[in-house]
């Protein structure tokens, strides 16, 4: 056996702050990176073509990043439980590593992975490089996992979190004869997005792919828009939020990398307005955070509601309802435009996607669960753990103290799109209605029918009893 080692990248794409990828390569100079493309994962119909696109984006960086340092990064394709213990078998590989995973269909398949290299006596090491605290070190004084975010961050925020680590000056390339070993195995080139049988995605990306593209638009929102973020996070027509969701989904950039530029910010901020809105951005991250941890706490909340009232819950489920939904055609400006951006766009601003899921959970009665694999259809960032709990929040069936919440999409459009700048963006053909009409929802059913927009398919105030009427039952049988 060599001393070769595989670092196998999955939701790492990138060689800076790679906790995996260090060890590695303190404990061998000759490192070489693979990524599969899992066929059990892609033949799902649950994923996005924007995210396809970004991944592969990604990927093609990744690998120029590789070539820097003298390194290749092999390109796989097929079960990982079948490909991975098959390379490092064929390499004679020392060791096989790699960063960890909540989601309950990775934490499977990495367990048969392992099983399988160490029957043929190959090194197993897998650390925990997504996340600033790994599972289990932000527990109850009894020891038990949080189910409430507030107190999970006040534990959270008293952890000493650790800096980034350097990226590796020089990476192994395999010798022709491994290649020779391994070539049934190995992609001679990236694949487009069509062979792996996906659409090509046709607008831009919200965030260029890469690593590169990763810590600029960080830079930016530092320097530009964090201190504001108090402020101006909950408009969707301002530049207000970082877009990084993408970023971390991937692992285009390290979690160590972003927390640590957060926190030279803070040294340096001198208003108290500029404190608040560092510390709102570190909560988001903590929310992130919170989510992943109860993922890989209660794996059930990927398959199911948290709240034993809801698992019988008497969803109305309307198919020509929940199409208008996708479509943005429901006749509520705001929730349309919404559902406008994601559509074209691969992304939508979080105030809206509590906007839109309380619309087709609390207005159209229509199981979260629908709303969630949409999402995930449709998101360039879409992450199980977050597009989850961010689901069950807005549908009152997660973990959450207060579960009853119902967003008005009107009183939401004047607070939050007073001058309906956002509704305008993405309803060109609303332009000429009235502010006020807009923001309210107020459009006459002859300027609808002049303009070519549907009038309101529910009536929010009837169906917000409905729902509460349900509730009701459904806890009190509970």
């Amino acid at each position: 056996m060599s001393d070769l080692i595989i670092f196998w990248h999955r939701r790492d794409l990138r060689v800076s702050d790679n906790l995996g990828l260090s060890l590695a390569c303190s404990d061998s100079s000759r490192v070489i990176g693979c990524f599969c493309f899992d066929l059990d994962l892609l033949s799902g119909d649950d994923i996005a073509p924007a995210r396809i696109s970004y991944l592969i984006g990604c990927l093609q960086l990744l690998q120029a990043q590789y070539q820097e340092r003298g390194g290749e990064l092999l390109l796989l394709r097929g079960k990982p439980t079948e490909i991975i213990p098959r390379l490092g078998i064929q390499l004679q590989a020392r060791g096989v590593y790699w960063n960890l995973d909540v989601e309950p269909y990775a934490k499977e398949r990495d367990r048969l992975v392992q099983r399988e290299l160490e029957q043929q006596k190959i090194v197993v090491k897998t650390v925990w490089d997504q996340l600033l605290q790994s599972p289990g070190q932000v527990l109850t004084k009894s020891g038990d996992p949080y189910q409430v975010y507030t107190p999970f961050w006040k534990n959270w925020s008293q952890h000493t979190k650790s800096s980034p680590v350097a990226p590796p000056a020089l990476l192994h390339k395999i010798t022709e004869n491994e290649l020779t070993l391994v070539q049934e195995l190995v992609l001679p080139q990236l694949p487009s997005s069509q062979e792996l049988g996906y659409s090509y995605w046709d607008y831009p990306l919200p965030l260029k792919p890469g690593e590169i593209a990763a810590k600029q638009r960080l830079s930016d929102f530092c320097s530009t828009a964090i201190e504001a973020y108090q402020e101006q996070r909950n408009f969707p027509a301002i530049e207000g939020t970082s877009q990084l969701s993408g970023a971390l989904k991937l692992g285009a950039i390290g979690i160590r990398t972003v927390w640590q530029e957060t926190m030279e910010i803070q040294l340096h901020s001198c208003s108290i307005e500029g404190l608040q809105g560092i510390q709102t951005w570190q909560q988001e991250l903590c929310w992130r955070e919170f989510y992943q941890h109860a993922l890989y706490f209660f794996p059930d909340l990927a398959t199911g509601p948290y709240r034993e009232s809801f698992k019988d819950f008497p969803w109305q489920n309307n198919p020509s309802h929940f199409q208008a939904w996708c479509e943005g055609n429901t006749g509520y400006p705001i929730v349309d435009a919404a559902m406008r951006q994601l559509n074209q766009t691969g992304w939508m601003h979080n105030r809206c996607r509590m906007i839109v899921a309380s619309f087709l959970t609390k207005d159209l009665l229509i199981n979260w669960q629908w709303g969630e694999k949409y999402f995930m259809q449709n998101l360039y960032d879409g992450d199980l753990s977050a597009n989850n709990g961010g689901w069950q929040w807005s549908a009152s069936s997660g973990m959450d103290p207060k579960p009853l919440r119902i967003f008005n999409p009107a009183s939401q459009a004047q607070k939050f799109d007073p001058e309906a700048e956002y509704i305008r963006q993405w309803l060109p053909e609303l332009s000429s209605v009235d502010t006020i009409d807009l923001v309210t929802g107020k459009i006459t059913p002859w300027d609808c029918h002049q303009l070519g927009y549907p009038q309101p398919i529910v009536n929010h105030q009837q169906q917000q009893r409905e729902f509460k009427r349900l509730y009701s039952n459904s806890k009190n049988n509970g």
